[in-house]
């Protein structure tokens, strides 16, 4: 594995300011050393609107993007995206781009969340089911892409219609990449990863269960072909968790906790340990080559501790140099 092939992102875990894992200012700082880092290549947020409540996205990319240079900046994955106005939507993400000179990585989602009917009651605000997210969030994409590229704009959708809308500022990028993050279960993904090859500029994933990254990618690889596509030009992107302890069992529990404080208790140990790299830095680097072994071609980072400090000094001198050996 040559040095420089894996490109890495950094995580901000915005929820976390719930619950004492850092300041937004500390959370600032680590993302502006990130940005300093040629480690890294991307600072990520998460989102979400009422189903896991934090800090709003569109609003922290846009500190972000005053705050860096350099790295891209990304929202994994924008589990709002169904239920926001398009329109809307395309404008602030066209400002976001401008206003960081072309970083921005969205990585759309439907944003389900099943436990106590999260998304349904989220949804239920606007008058969104569950079962529209899949195709709302289709449609959404196919009206940023006109918006961001066009003038005068009709569309008549199964949920939008509207005439003769022009987007001002345009985003920098042209065409600006719009990513589908899907991780579904192996039995289920037929539909999700067909969705992705179709209509995606690349593929985030999270990986809760072992080999899962590799049955979906290859099933992803397949259908990619079928539309014509090469999957080794295909970017594809692991939403991964790293917990630096000189005890893996430590590492594990502390990240148990971190993901229910996050989540909620739907974490089972299993789910834990197939989405976290743990342990000495020696077992981290070996779990994440194992994450590039299975098709990953990039990942990005969340520390899953309250030392949020520590840990991201021992991941840049200590893990990441040292997966590309």
């Amino acid at each position: 594995m040559s040095a420089g092939k894996v490109n890495f992102g950094f995580t901000i875990p915005q929820r976390g300011v719930f619950f004492g894992i850092a300041t937004w200012p500390e959370m600032i700082a680590m993302a502006v050393e990130a940005d300093r880092n040629p480690l890294f290549d991307s600072v990520w947020v998460g989102d979400s609107v009422m189903a896991k409540p934090r800090p709003e996205s569109i609003s922290l990319l846009g500190a972000l993007a005053a705050a860096t240079s350099r790295v891209k900046l990304g929202v994994g994955c924008m589990a709002s995206f169904p239920i926001r106005d398009p329109i809307l939507f395309a404008y602030q993400w066209a400002t976001l781009d401008l206003i960081s000179n072309g970083r921005m990585r969205l990585a759309a989602c439907t944003g389900i969340v099943p436990a106590a009917g999260a998304s349904a009651k989220e949804g239920g605000i606007w008058g969104i089911t569950d079962g529209q997210r899949g195709n709302r969030m289709a449609e959404n994409i196919a009206i940023c892409r006109r918006l961001w590229s066009e003038d005068n704009v009709s569309f008549e959708g199964k949920y939008r219609s509207f005439n003769g809308v022009t987007i001002k500022p345009r985003p920098v990028q042209q065409p600006c990449p719009i990513w589908i993050a899907a991780n579904p279960p192996p039995a289920q993904s037929e539909k999700p990863m067909r969705r992705v090859a179709k209509i995606a500029d690349g593929w985030m994933t999270v990986q809760i269960f072992p080999k899962m990254l590799a049955g979906l990618w290859s099933k992803l690889s397949e259908s990619l072909r079928q539309e014509g596509k090469d999957p080794a030009t295909f970017p594809n992107l692991a939403y991964h968790n790293i917990n630096i302890n000189p005890h893996r069992a430590a590492a594990l529990e502390e990240s148990k906790r971190f993901l229910e404080e996050y989540y909620g208790p739907i974490f089972a140990p299993p789910m834990v340990e197939a989405w976290t790299a743990a342990g000495t830095p020696a077992q981290c680097v070996e779990h994440l080559r194992d994450l590039l072994r299975d098709g990953a071609k990039s990942i990005a980072l969340r520390i899953t501790s309250w030392d949020q400090r520590g840990q991201f000094d021992r991941l840049v001198n200590e893990v990441i140099p040292r997966v590309n050996i």
